[in-house]
């Protein structure tokens, strides 16, 4: 059992326990996204509650959307010439 300490504000602070197995995959994701171990859990934690309040949304487009919010603004992919 893993203990993750969850930061709500400056003086609160929560535990949330979880089982080894996930805890493994958090690593694991950790290093192929480029995050801590505790940002990957906390981008998990906060797009699985936006999945779960929007069920007909797509992934994809649930991210797409919280990118924007943030002001991040894609640009159109260009395909390299061979």
């Amino acid at each position: 059992m893993i203990r993750i300490w969850i930061i709500y504000t400056e003086q609160q602070v929560g535990i949330v326990n979880i089982d080894d197995d996930l805890h493994d995959q958090i690593r694991k994701a950790s290093g192929v996204s480029c995050r801590s171990i505790n940002a990957q859990a906390a981008f998990w934690i906060k797009v699985g509650m936006l999945c779960e309040m929007n069920p007909t949304t797509p992934f994809n487009e649930i991210v797409t959307r919280e990118l924007r919010a943030a002001g991040v603004a894609a640009e159109a992919l260009k395909v390299a010439s061979a």
